[in-house]
Parts: structure tokens; C-alpha cells; sequence
């Protein structure tokens, strides 16, 4: 399988060092560690917000570094935790004073190594807080998590308690409305086509040209259901069914919704998802106050999508207009 690379042990290394080289104003990387702050971490006055994960999913995390988003972002090599010491780093550069919230995916290795790293940080004084997003509707528990996996709904959790920290609020607010989104999102995702890892070099799993994986994570596992090729509308029906089910809103409420390609899917066939999708909001008697569409959490090169609803309140409409400003995102 051909790849834009060099060598597959440096991928990571090298996207780092060219993300740096694409906004040397806006983000610097911590010496020896495949993590990224902001250039002007830590910011006097505000909670640091910080993230990361396994690499490969990519605008996810790095790119949402900036005003109104992310203080910092490790980096793990492809579909692997950053180690506990990169963590570490991460957060004490992030610490102004105010403390630090780590936005956790629910993948146990991620967990493991971000609540030793809060363990190390609190050594040298710094308050840290962590919520674990669990947004994932497709299964309980996997191969790699106990309890619900983590995936695109955490794009949401990035944007308000970065908005919440950017208003000079302490950490257990800034807490507080990270989990009021964790409580009201829902995410599920197919694939077209596995993706392909750079070391690997072939599919992480095998599926036939008349064949789709419904449920899929963003690691490159197979989902739960493998079924016979689908329509663009009746995917979309079973993936918004299966969060609405999970969800269970009343008839009128406010929701945003994300149509999120896992990295190999063109633009115009998740635009035929979203019409669709705003269809069934219509139909269920929902208010889409915001569609987002586009690559926001992906899987390499897999061709698919997921899609995520999240009911929201003045207080959370409030943090997702304000103004954020990061290499992947603008408000």
C-alpha cells in the first residue's frame, strides 16, 4: 500500500515537527517529547486545557491547539497512548496557576496513562481534573476499553471547556461544562474500507468490496455489524437511530450535529450524509442549532463516516459560538 512517508517508525516525529513548520506563530513542541502547546503556553490567568491519544486521527488532537480550544496535545505513535512522562510535560507546561483538565477518550490505555500523569503533576503541585468522554453508542465495552469508547463527540468537549477556560473560569467549572456535553452526545460510525497503518502496510481487517462495517471505532477495530452495501440515506438511518435511541430527547430540543469523515471519504458524500441527517432531525422533531460537517476525528485513510448528535442549552449554544481560532477549527 502506498504512502506520503519515509520511514513508518517517523511519521509521527516528522507530522510534529511539520505541523510546527506550518504554524511556527501559533505552536511550539515541548524538547524530546512528541507533544504540541501553544506558543505562548502556559496562558496567565486561565485553566489549561489539554489533550491527546494515540496519532492517526488527525485534525485529532494537535490541531485544535489555539485561543478558545486546546493548551496542549500529546501525540502517541499511531493508534497508541502517549506515555505517562510525555503527559506529564504536557500538563506542567499548560500550568499557569489555574490548574489543568485533561479531556480523556475512554481507551484504557489513554486512561491509565493520562491518571498516572495527574498523579506526577500533582507531585509538583498542580491542580488537575480529568473527564473521560465516552461518547461512542455502538458498543460497551471492546477490545480496547471498558465502557464506551471516546470518538468525534470529544471535538465538542474540546470547544466548550476551552471556551469556558478562555472566560477566566475556575477548574471546576471549566469541569463541570465539559461534562454537561460528555452527558449529551452520542456517536456512531461506519466504514467503507479499513484503513491502513503505516507500519502494518496492508488492512487492519478485511472487508469485501460489497461489504460495510457498521460500529466501527477510530482505531482501525472492525465494528459490530458487517452487512451487505448500504445506501448514502439508509446508513445514515441506522447510525442516527441508534444515537437517537441512546440519547432519548424530548420533541423540541436544540441539538448540534457533526457528519465526520474517518479520513478517505470526500467532502460531497458527507454533505449526502448531512442532508439526510437533518431529514431525520425534522422528522424526530429536533432543532439543529449548528451541522458541522467535515473531517474532525479520523482514522487514517479508512473511507466512512460517524455521526454525532448533542443536545444543547443556552449555556452550551453560548460556549460553542465563542471565538476560538486553532490550525483546524475558527469560530
Amino acid at each position: 500500500m502506498k504512502k506520503l512517508i519515509n520511514e513508518p517508525g517517523d511519521v509521527v516525529d516528522e507530522m510534529l515537527d511539520g505541523m510546527v513548520a506550518a504554524y511556527p506563530d501559533r505552536l511550539r513542541r515541548l524538547d524530546g517529547n512528541e507533544v504540541l502547546v501553544r506558543s505562548d503556553a502556559p496562558v496567565a490567568g486561565k485553566v489549561g486545557i489539554v489533550s491527546g491519544g494515540g496519532s492517526g486521527h488527525e485534525p485529532t488532537h494537535a490541531g485544535y491547539i489555539g485561543d478558545g480550544m486546546l493548551d496542549g496535545a500529546a501525540a502517541g505513535e499511531i493508534f497508541t497512548s502517549p506515555t505517562a512522562d510525555q503527559l506529564d510535560a504536557m500538563i506542567q507546561a499548560c500550568d499557569a496557576g489555574e490548574g489543568v483538565l485533561c479531556v480523556v477518550k475512554n481507551y484504557e490505555g489513554d486512561v491509565m496513562n493520562f491518571d498516572t500523569a495527574g498523579e506526577m503533576a500533582g507531585m509538583e503541585d498542580v491542580d488537575v481534573e480529568q473527564v473521560v468522554v465516552n461518547d461512542d453508542v455502538a458498543v460497551e465495552d471492546s477490545l480496547y476499553t471498558s465502557g464506551r469508547r471516546g470518538v468525534c463527540g470529544t471535538i465538542l468537549v474540546h470547544k466548550v471547556a476551552g471556551a469556558k477556560a478562555a472566560e477566566g473560569a475556575d477548574l471546576a467549572e471549566v469541569k463541570r461544562v465539559a461534562e454537561k456535553v460528555i452527558d449529551n452526545v452520542g456517536t456512531m460510525g461506519m466504514a467503507l474500507t479499513s484503513c491502513v497503518t503505516p507500519e502494518k502496510g496492508e488492512p487492519t481487517f478485511d472487508l469485501g468490496e460489497d461489504e460495510i462495517e457498521l460500529g466501527i471505532g477510530i482505531h482501525g477495530e472492525p465494528g459490530t455489524e458487517r452487512t451487505d452495501v448500504m445506501s448514502a440515506d439508509e446508513i445514515t438511518d441506522h447510525l442516527t437511530q441508534n444515537v437517537l435511541d441512546d440519547l432519548d430527547l424530548d420533541a423540541g430540543q436544540e441539538v448540534v450535529t457533526i457528519v465526520n469523515g474517518m479520513g478517505g471519504t470526500p467532502l460531497s458524500e458527507l454533505f449526502v450524509v448531512n442532508r439526510r441527517l437533518q431529514q431525520l432531525m425534522h422528522d424526530h422533531g429536533l432543532e439543529t442549532y449548528d451541522a458541522w460537517v467535515g473531517d474532525y476525528m479520523t482514522s487514517l485513510d479508512m473511507m466512512g463516516c460517524s455521526i454525532t448528535v448533542c443536545a444543547v442549552d443556552d449555556e452550551l449554544k453560548d460556549l460553542l459560538d465563542a471565538p476560538a481560532d486553532t490550525p483546524a477549527l475558527k469560530v
